[in-house]
């Protein structure tokens, strides 16, 4: 300071930093930029697209995009061969409101409503292209989505709606595979099984899942204390059992008041001695009433009873779903088959 005045350096002046808004400001000085700005602002475009709209050649929309990346104003993401272009959605609100000013004064002017219109032609073949790749897969559209996403894609998201909290019965949990997929939904999950092969190749599966416990029991005296389970799953193991009701009941006792029992078994074929030999079958299916009946004697309520839709490629038996709640008390009457189990054909 000299005289009561302040005197600055070119040095001193160097070190003021420059608003952010003025790193932004070169890229809208060209008409090009402002052009690219304003169809991606509309929605996500590729390089060859954005072409097609300005009516430009490659190299230069792709230097322009450039400059624009590297300014802050757009971001890609890459796509096989293609890179997908569109306006940043971390663009601070200064430099937000340049665009708007800037954006305002453009739709003066017919080149930005040409390139719109040229863009809205571009997005119809888009279109186009995915309804004739549609067109021509519809006839083996549910193999191509298994081969890509595979068989049980439509199923495995129903498993989110199961609540957090819950501790589950895998009552029959064999190899852990249901165990597995429940696992990431809920608190706890509990497998049970007698066969000490199974829970060895179960405890190899679930190696690392610290939600899962097995315990080796039986199915008529599960290893469960009482109200211990939110959720009893009961999946194709009931025909292994020689009294199915005592399992039920265990069911019912291992439940919390107002828990839910899920059963899925085959429904009665005439394939029963086969599979008595083969695979240790000990009833050869069950009629859907019939088990509604058993449900409603172990005490269960809401007990419904319905046909699986089979699938085309298995080749057993069809199967049955059958659920039920507990109840705090114990029926002493059987349950009334619904509409749905009452019609089943066995």
């Amino acid at each position: 300071m000299s005289g009561g005045r302040y005197i600055f350096t070119c040095e001193s002046m160097n070190t003021i930093a420059a608003p952010p808004i003025l790193d932004h400001l070169s890229a809208l000085g060209d008409e090009t930029r402002t052009r690219i700005l304003a169809l991606l602002e509309r929605g996500e475009l590729t390089v060859s697209e954005l072409c097609d709209a300005v009516q430009l050649p490659q190299p230069t929309v792709s230097r322009h995009l450039r400059t624009l990346a590297d300014d802050g104003w757009v971001v890609s993401r890459a796509e096989g061969r293609n890179r997908h272009y569109r306006v940043s959605p971390v663009l601070d609100g200064a430099s937000l409101d340049l665009w708007r000013i800037v954006r305002d004064d453009l739709r003066k002017h017919a080149v930005y409503a040409a390139d719109a219109e040229r863009a809205r032609g571009v997005m119809a073949e888009r279109h186009r292209r995915a309804a004739t790749f549609f067109a021509g897969v519809a006839d083996r559209w549910d193999e191509l989505r298994v081969q890509l996403f595979g068989s049980r894609a439509e199923l495995l998201p129903l498993f989110a709606l199961l609540d957090e909290r819950w501790t589950v019965g895998d009552l029959g949990s064999g190899t852990g595979a249901l165990a597995a997929l429940l696992a990431p939904f809920v608190h706890r999950v509990i497998g049970v099984d007698r066969s000490d092969a199974m829970l060895a190749a179960a405890r190899r599966r679930l190696e690392g899942v610290d939600n899962v416990e097995l315990r080796a029991g039986d199915l008529e005296d599960l290893p469960v204390a009482d109200g211990e389970l939110d959720l009893a799953v009961l999946s194709l193991v009931l025909h292994y059992v020689v009294e199915p009701r005592d399992v039920l009941d265990e069911a019912h006792r291992a439940l919390k008041p107002g828990g839910r029992l899920l059963l899925v078994e085959m429904r009665s074929h005439e394939r029963g001695a086969e599979y008595a030999e083969e695979m240790g079958h000990v009833w050869p299916g069950f009629d859907p009433a019939r088990m509604a009946q058993w449900m409603g004697e172990a005490g269960f309520q809401e007990v419904q009873a319905r046909p699986i839709p089979p699938d085309p490629a298995a080749r057993g038996p069809l199967v049955f779903v059958a659920t039920g709640t507990r109840g705090t008390t114990r029926s002493s009457e059987p349950s009334e088959p619904s509409n749905n189990e009452r019609d089943e054909e066995p």
